[in-house]
């Protein structure tokens, strides 16, 4: 596990080398819809992790934001997310990620979420503390919601949107501030580090999150997930630091 691990982290930072090094340069779109945007630097960033991950262990399989790779029937399945937070990239807002996890069998085992602007590398493995370039982190200790600075994401569909407005609204009035910071996975990463205290969103994909999934856990947090059975592979999330109550 602990070679999984490495490939990860230098897949994670070839991606986060190319992503810096074309932020503020003009962008090409492939694709724009009323709540996102495609960027031909997905897909360049994806073929990228996809090398070096397969490179390494040419039997695995990739499932992307941007496609799939390889035997999906593999115990190995690597879950990427090259470009978390396009949208926030397009617009030049410094807050940005590459997600990628392991699952084997169906189980996360390994996770990195690389900020390339920051230069902050999250990573776990299954069982064993999560860490922040190299320091193991855990959670907040904040118990009172009234305390709290909750992350809640409106995801990109109508559906997903509604559905998330009556959260928006009971949280603002419940939490110390509500914050919408553009990053599934960074979300999970400042919970898992104790940067916030919690995140919910009720229509994400797996990539986005299957990383950070595994550092808030690692991190002595809580994830509850379920699917959504009116939008296809899609769920709702809610990551807390395990000590507060969010019903």
């Amino acid at each position: 596990m602990i070679h999984y691990l490495e490939v990860a982290t230098e897949a994670a930072h070839a991606a986060g080398d190319l992503l810096r090094s074309r932020f503020h340069r003009p962008l090409t779109v492939n694709e724009s819809t009323a709540h996102d945007i495609k960027l031909e630097v997905d897909v360049l960033t994806q073929n990228l992790i996809s090398e070096i991950l397969l490179r390494n262990f040419p039997e695995h399989a990739l499932y992307g934001e941007e496609g799939i790779v390889g035997d999906q029937s593999s115990d190995h399945q690597w879950v990427v997310d090259p470009l978390d937070g396009t949208v926030n990239y397009f617009y030049g807002i410094p807050h940005f990620c590459t997600s990628i996890a392991l699952r084997f069998r169906g189980e996360i085992i390994v996770g990195v979420i690389y900020d390339p602007m920051r230069d902050e590398l999250w990573s776990g493995e299954k069982g064993k503390p999560a860490t922040l370039n190299g320091i193991e982190i855990h959670v907040s200790t904040r118990a009172d919601l009234a305390e709290a600075i909750v992350s809640v994401g409106l995801s990109k569909t109508s559906a997903t949107i509604e559905s998330g407005l009556p959260v928006l609204s009971e949280m603002v009035h419940r939490v110390r501030k509500c914050r919408m910071l553009g990053s599934a996975a960074l979300d999970l990463a400042y919970v898992a580090c104790g940067r916030i205290d919690a995140y919910i969103e009720q229509g994400i994909s797996l990539w986005d999150i299957a990383a950070g999934w595994l550092l808030v856990e690692s991190g002595g947090g809580r994830v509850e997930m379920k699917e959504r059975t009116d939008l296809r592979d899609k769920y709702s999330v809610v990551a807390t630091n395990g000590l507060m109550d969010l019903r």
